[in-house]
């Protein structure tokens, strides 16, 4: 009898059970409240991390460090948390109310406490998927601070290379640099880092604020400094999570506050019991689509179609943003600031109070109603499971219970792309949870053919909704795009929308079976192109029209 051929499993079968054991991993040391990362607690993190190999974070498995990943992952985490030793996930346990100054991550909306100089707290009240995000960064951190360690300590621990001891100096003093001296501790970190004098400069130039040029500095020292510490004198980093927060997750804590908030106001307002259409998008799309030609008539008539939109967009439009907030404030939309900890505002718009004859849009669809329009900015991950399954439950009041007459849902987002590239639009048709076979299949609002001449190019097939887009690598998304599975991108948030809105509507009968559903992605980036990935930089002005024509389009099928 023959045996049967033993096969190699591909670099993409590698990748999912490298997924598969982090997913694992990080919820078991969840439950179990503490873990080193550099321990043996954390060795099965670290090392599928190097056995997956994301996109985001390039050279992570080779000896130099990987500076572009290096940017990405700092300004998703607090400031000085590379000088912290001791790490703690807590629920929102009332730090705002203390004397710890709020540090918030440029590039995430999650609130941060320098405790003292050894402990970072860091606020959780997104769900699981920030837990991922932040243990996956905090991975990559400690991996790339070995690096530098490895590279300083000679000797066996007993003395440091010149270049080290010059940074030391250079930063516990404090020290303002000549444009020279600058330039030979670039060449010293080039040495260090394994990276070229233009890759030095360039991370040098990114990291630099005016408040402390030399940041960059700084975060290199205090990276290599605490794992030197771990391996010459045991003292270990670790990750802790507050008993409050793992109390709370998984019961929707924050998602049932955010979401009684805004039924409140509708119901105070007079508009619960009216055709409500919510859109998850930004929080400047849709208010600018209805309002900023009426808000601002000379710049609408010398800036034609979406050129409005681009002025509106740009970084120094300041005094044009607020005249359109204040127009719409006086015309319909009532702001609700976020009270609850999601970190996700609304705008809740009354479209009675709209001028249609001076609008852009023509009311076709919405002929004899009043529809509001529930718009919410981006959850995050399995967040938007929590945010959704509590907007579309009654809103229990006074002894009885409201149902929502929600007639449509829109999910608009960025996304990853796995063919054109940057300010691309992706249409899906199904939502796939990777790492499983469970799938989402719905009938989109949307077509391609709506989104078709603005400029940019239309895919639509099915979408992958991933644990963290920093967990992606190309083998993997080469083969989702290869197969018959058919993916054109990749974003987090899709499946978790769908499940709560299917459960709403066919299982709980929270809201109508025939509630429409529109989902559309502009892509962010191209995983599977070098340099196009999230690392390499946000979309500029390229991502004005995708967003603009996406909303359009949305806005008309509600009118």
């Amino acid at each position: 009898m023959s045996k049967p051929i033993q096969k190699e499993r591909t670099r993409a079968q590698e990748s999912t059970n490298a997924i598969e054991r982090l997913y694992i991993s990080m919820r078991h040391l969840f439950s179990r409240g503490f873990y080193k990362p550099m321990g043996v607690s954390g060795e099965t993190l670290r090392k599928s991390l190097l056995s997956l190999r994301p996109e985001i974070y390039g050279s992570i498995a080779e000896d130099k460090t990987e500076l572009n990943g290096l940017v990405y992952v700092i300004e998703r985490l607090p400031e000085g948390i590379e000088e912290c030793q001791f790490i703690y996930l807590t629920a929102d346990e009332g730090y705002r109310n203390s004397k710890f100054k709020a540090i918030i991550p440029p590039k995430r909306r999650r609130n941060c406490y320098r405790i003292d100089k050894n402990q970072m707290n860091i606020e959780i009240t997104r769900g699981r998927s920030e837990i991922y995000d932040i243990l996956t960064h905090l991975t990559f951190l400690f991996i790339e601070s070995h690096k530098i360690k490895d590279r300083v300590v000679i000797n066996s621990g007993d003395s440091f290379i010149r270049e080290w001891l010059q940074l030391e100096d250079i930063v516990l003093n404090y020290k303002t640099l000549t444009d020279e001296e600058k330039d030979v501790i670039v060449v010293h970190l080039g040495n260090v880092l394994g990276r070229t004098y233009d890759e030095v400069y360039d991370a040098y130039n990114t990291f630099a604020t005016e408040e402390n040029p030399n940041r960059f500095f700084h975060l290199i020292y205090w990276l290599g400094k605490l794992a030197i510490n771990e391996a010459l004198f045991d003292q270990k980093r670790s990750v802790k999570f507050s008993s409050v927060l793992i109390e709370e997750i998984g019961h929707h804590y924050y998602g049932e506050i955010w979401a009684n908030n805004i039924k409140k106001v509708l119901l105070d307002n007079g508009l619960i019991e009216r055709p409500i259409h919510i859109i998850s998008a930004n929080m400047h799309s849709v208010m600018n689509s209805i309002y900023a030609q009426n808000a601002l008539p000379k710049e609408a008539k010398n800036h034609k179609d979406f050129q409005l939109f681009e002025v509106l967009s740009n970084a120094n439009s300041s005094a044009l943003q607020s005249a359109v907030k204040n127009y719409a404030s006086e015309n319909g939309l009532i702001y609700i600031k976020d009270t609850s900890g999601t970190n996700i505002n609304v705008q809740v718009i009354d479209t009675d109070k709209i001028d249609f004859d001076t609008n852009s849009f023509n009311k076709v669809n919405s002929v004899g109603e009043k529809p509001v329009i529930v718009v919410m900015d981006y959850a995050f991950g399995e967040q938007a499971f929590e945010t959704m399954d509590e907007l579309l439950k009654p809103y229990k009041t006074g002894g009885k219970k409201i149902h929502l007459d929600v007639q449509s849902i829109s999910i608009m987002g960025k996304a990853g792309i796995l063919e054109g590239g940057k300010g691309d639009i992706m249409i899906p048709s199904s939502h796939i949870f990777e790492g499983t076979a469970d799938n989402y299949p719905f009938k989109n609002e949307l077509s391609k053919e709506d989104l078709e001449g603005f400029g940019v190019q239309v895919f639509d097939g099915a979408m992958i909704s991933v644990l963290g887009t920093s967990l992606q690598n190309k083998d993997l998304l080469k083969f989702f795009h290869d197969s018959t599975w058919n993916v054109i991108g990749l974003e987090m948030e899709g499946a978790h929308y769908q499940k709560a809105i299917q459960s709403a509507s066919r299982i709980r009968g929270n809201i109508s079976e025939n509630v429409k559903v529109r989902y559309a992605y502009y892509a962010s980036d191209n995983p599977l192109e070098t340099g196009a990935t999230l690392a390499s930089g946000g979309l500029g002005m390229s991502g004005v029209t995708p967003t603009y024509a996406i909303t359009q389009k949305i806005l008309e099928q509600i009118f």
